[in-house]
């Protein structure tokens, strides 16, 4: 007999685990992604195309792009890709869409980099790798490196 209830209540509670009742507002949310770019020109441009390529798949998708140590490079004025194509176009139309571009301000410092030479889309944050893991434990983003 408790082998048929224990039976049972399984069977009444399956469907409501399956269909997900009790997490809707954890289903709805949408899904948060940092970028972590620390080494160079190479690593950006690829950034690049994957966060475009990214957010056609999917354009809900929250995304900050975090960068740290050479990783800076491609948020400066003037910065361009291998191919001689400037970097601030793609990252102003990627702003546009909701993209946030974080600098670590102690790569600034080790650096001799004026923050009066970002992008104006950037966003100076302390240290690169203390927002790097605000992000993943507080706020639950998960960690890309292209």
């Amino acid at each position: 007999m408790k082998r048929r209830t224990i039976l049972t209540s399984i069977a009444v509670l399956l469907p409501a685990l399956t269909l997900g009742r009790g997490l809707p507002a954890f289903a709805a949310e949408p899904v948060k992604v940092v970028y972590h770019l620390a080494d160079g020109i190479d690593q950006a441009s690829r950034a690049m195309a994957n966060i475009r390529n990214h957010l056609r798949a999917e354009p809900d998708t929250r995304i900050v792009v975090v960068a740290n140590g050479d990783g800076i490079r491609f948020l400066l004025a003037g910065a361009r890709e291998r191919n001689g194509k400037p970097f601030d176009s793609a990252i102003t139309a990627l702003a546009a869409q909701g993209v946030e571009f974080k600098v670590c301000g102690n790569t600034l410092t080790a650096h001799d980099v004026s923050p009066s030479q970002l992008v104006p889309e950037t966003k100076l944050v302390t240290a690169g790798v203390v927002e790097l893991a605000r992000l993943q434990a507080k706020e639950g983003y998960v960690y890309i490196r292209p």
